[in-house]
């Protein structure tokens, strides 16, 4: 009996130890959830927070369904409906042009097609207020996922771009009207220009005269085609005619063409080819052009007595990006083309804004050098058609070096 009252007691402490070790256990995980919760209930407040400081942006959380589960201040004040009007109550797809969704392909999927397949997605869609306004928002579409990482639904961060998509509209609008109304005359100037320059018994003086006037009527003319140009590339209408284009050929032309201005100005204009040629594929008309400018300008900013250089040559571009001039293991061939000149230069603050329409830098406008800041605009959407590049370096007071490199 002893014997067994010792094993018996024996066991109930064994039991006792055990029950103590697993209720300790239990304290220490209750103890880990409780930071675990505080922490998910931290995260959930912080997001929330994030959420609703976001007043200028429409933020929409939705379930699989399309079901609106978040509406932050930014969609109240887009769309003029409260939260509690709207979230578990309404659909994403309530807030869009129906027929625009159908030639979507219709419902949430015409929404989130593109986000589904590739991750993200951003464009513009007609949103439809409260009160029946329509709006132009940029919207980025991503998936939304739970905790454990499960598809929960959808992301709609909106931005109204109603008001900036209005006055793109008009600025087409103005600037194809007005180098229409300008075009149409100024190539009747020239017709008749040219008909009353040929002939045998006009005097020097009138000749001189006239021609004056044809510099300028030509002058003008380039101008209506830069602004027909940019507004082109603006529309997305900008178009290529491919074929092999030999660079050395697009910058002997170029020199020729500022030869006279460059002389008239005591301005040397040095060139470097190679002598065999150097082919790239492209359009022979807008390289020529992207050329042009790019000699014009450094002819123009710089003073008598200066030099202008345009050195093409053969090079590689490394897959990080760096262009070297020998070949080397997965380089790809391109062609650099680098205009410089001993001119007045570029200050440094505003060198980042020279690839911006109609900006002028503060060293041509001290110097009154004429133009109207279309030119390097205008040669980087050429750049960048034929999957190029275009960089400047500049030094205020020394001069200026622009690059143009293309795919070969």
């Amino acid at each position: 009996m002893t014997v067994l009252g010792s094993a018996v007691g024996d066991e109930l402490a064994r039991l006792r130890a055990e029950n103590a070790a697993l209720l300790a256990q239990m304290r220490h995980r209750d103890a880990e959830l409780e930071v675990a919760t505080r922490m998910l209930v931290a995260r959930a407040q912080t997001m929330t927070s994030v959420i609703d400081a976001v007043t200028e942006q429409s933020i929409i959380g939705t379930d699989v369904d399309g079901v609106v589960r978040v509406w932050n201040p930014g969609a109240e004040r887009m769309l003029g409906l409260p939260r509690a009007d709207v979230v578990r109550r309404r659909s994403i797809t309530e807030f869009h042009l129906p027929e625009e969704l159908a030639e979507a392909g219709g419902g949430l999927a015409a929404l989130v097609r593109v986000a589904q397949e590739q991750g993200s997605d951003v464009r513009d869609w007609t949103y439809v207020a409260g009160d029946g306004q329509e709006l132009t928002v940029s919207v980025a579409v991503t998936p939304r996922t739970d905790d454990r990482g499960v598809h929960a639904g959808w992301n709609f961060v909106g931005t109204d771009m109603t008001e900036a998509r209005a006055t793109e509209r008009r600025k087409d609008q103005f600037v194809s009207l007005i180098s229409h109304e300008l075009r149409t005359p100024l190539t009747s100037i020239l017709g008749y220009l040219e008909l009353v320059l040929d002939e045998p018994d006009l005097g020097e003086q009138a000749r001189g005269y006239l021609g004056t006037v044809e510099l300028n009527a030509q002058r003008l003319l380039r101008l209506v085609g830069d602004l027909l140009f940019t507004a082109q590339v603006d529309a997305g209408r900008f178009t290529l005619q491919p074929g092999d284009v030999d660079l050395v050929a697009v910058v002997r032309a170029a020199e020729e063409c500022a030869r006279v201005t460059a002389q008239c100005t005591g301005v040397e204009v040095v060139l470097d080819v190679p002598a065999g040629g150097l082919v790239v594929p492209g359009d022979a008309g807008r390289l020529g052009q992207a050329c042009d400018n790019l000699l014009s300008n450094a002819v123009k900013f710089t003073p008598a007595g200066g030099r202008v250089t345009l050195a093409l040559q053969a090079a590689w571009r490394t897959p990080d990006g760096t262009v070297v001039d020998a070949p080397q293991d997965g380089a790809v061939p391109v062609a650099r083309l680098a205009v410089s000149d001993t001119g007045i230069g570029i200050p440094a603050g505003e060198q980042a804004q020279l690839f911006a329409r109609f900006f002028r830098a503060s060293t041509a406008r001290r110097h009154a050098v004429p133009g109207v800041g279309l030119g390097l605009a205008i040669t980087r959407a050429i750049a960048t058609a034929h999957d190029g590049t275009l960089e400047v370096t500049s030094t205020e007071g020394e001069g200026t070096t622009v690059t143009i490199t293309l795919p070969r």
